[in-house]
This record gives structure tokens, sequence and C-alpha cells, in this order.
């Protein structure tokens, strides 16, 4: 698993943070630690004005690393899952400065838990977005989901475990801009520039100020979420669909 950070020419002020895990970024337990620790320390770093969060591969994002917890006979990894996602979902949306997602393909699961924390998103026009837990066994996510579209609609999406596309996403206004899939990166560095050309002390007052009025706590309403995946877990339900995981028809 990759997470490796840069700084792109010409982009004063820009962090990128990469996630490249094949096949699908579908993030072990590790990895997601290890995304919220590059996230933090860009942050952190005084020269940086705006991280933009991107991927390799087939898809921005597909949550857990569901064979991980399948391999486990316990609950160690579900765990270490949880917490795990907690830790990078917080990472982003607590990062000292504004966070920028650039969402190609599928980004499922976790990655709308990333998405959903983030400031900005450019996404390509390939890119979908959704939750499947009801159908891996799992909840959470739902606080996130529901900072992109309206509470109804969120609601629908998670009870079906079916996606909406940037499009749809763009008409809601939370997708900043759809683009081509040849012209996301671009499209994410040049939004993420006009944002970092702000005065780095003010983007960081705005931050914390923005992320202070907020009239949902984000981490504790997902961790009260967390709380019914691992009920779940305690009852078998989620063991007996997570393993319908990989042999659908």
């Amino acid at each position: 698993m990759t997470v490796s950070t840069s700084s792109p020419s010409g982009t004063d002020g820009v962090r990128v943070v990469t996630v490249d895990h094949p096949p699908v970024n579908a993030l072990p337990v590790q990895g997601w630690y290890d995304l919220a620790d590059a996230v933090r320390a860009a942050g952190r770093d005084p020269a940086v004005r705006c991280v933009v969060l991107a991927a390799e591969g087939r898809g921005f994002n597909a949550g857990v690393d569901i064979k991980e917890l399948q391999r486990d006979p316990g609950h160690g990894s579900l765990i270490g899952a949880n917490r795990g996602c907690a830790e990078a979902f917080a990472a982003v949306y607590a990062c000292e400065v504004p966070v920028v997602a650039a969402v190609r393909g599928f980004c499922l699961g976790g990655g709308i838990g990333l998405v959903g924390n983030a400031d900005a998103i450019v996404a390509s026009e390939d890119a979908v977005f959704g939750l499947p837990e009801l159908d891996r066994g799992a909840l959470g996510a739902a606080t996130h989901l529901a900072r992109l579209v309206p509470q109804h609609l969120m609601r629908t999406l998670y009870y079906t475990s079916r996606t909406v596309t940037a499009a749809e996403l763009h008409a809601h206004g939370s997708v900043w801009q759809v683009v081509p899939f040849a012209g996301l990166q671009d499209a994410a560095l040049a939004l993420a520039a006009e944002i970092a050309a702000k005065d780095g002390h003010l983007l960081r007052l705005a931050k914390a100020a923005l992320n202070g009025i907020d009239p949902v706590d984000v981490q504790r309403s997902y961790r009260f979420e967390q709380g019914f995946t691992f009920e779940a877990n305690l009852a078998g339900t989620a063991a007996r669909v997570r393993d319908t995981f990989g042999k659908e028809d």
C-alpha cells in the first residue's frame, strides 16, 4: 500500500496526498492510519495552504479491505478498521488548511467518509459515489453522505446501496466541478492553487471557523454509527452478510 506526498511544480503552497493500493484502493487497517498521518503532516507544514487528496488506479477509494476482516477470526481487524477510518476521516476534516478531493471512478464506503469531510470536491465524469455498507455487513459514513445530498436522498441511497454520479452531486452543489477524466488532476490543482493564493494565516483561521460553525459534530456522529457496526458483528449478522462479498451473481 502506498500513500505518497508531493508538491507539484507551479502550484506554490499546494501539497498532494495520493493513495495507490491496487487493485481498487480498498485500504487495510494500516492504510487508513498512513493516510491520516500524511494528511495531518501536510496540514501542519507552514508552507502548505491547501491539500489535494487524490488516488491512482481504477478508482478513488473502495472503502475497507473486506478480505482483511474475513481473515480475522476475532474482532481485532474490525476494531482497527473502525479506528483507522475514524482517524483518516478526522484528519481530512481537521486538516489545518482546506482539502480538495480529486475523485475518479468509484468512491465507495470509506471514500464517502473522506470526500464528505473534504472542503471541496472536483470529480471526473466517470466518478460514482455510494455507500454499499448494508451489502457488506457494515454501517457507517451516513454522517458524511448527509453532507453531500439531501436527507431523504441520503436515506434512500443508504438503504438501497445505490450510487449517484458526479453530475448528480454537482446538481446538488456538493461537487464543485465535473471534468473529463484526463483533466481531473489539472482541475483539482487549479482550484487548490486558487485557494492557496490566499493568505496562509487567514486560510487556517477560516478553516477553524467553518469547522466551528458546523451544525453536526462529524467525528462524534460517525463514531456513534460505528457502534452499530460492532453490534452487528457481535450479533453475527455482519459476518453472515460479509461472507457473501465476492460471491454475488
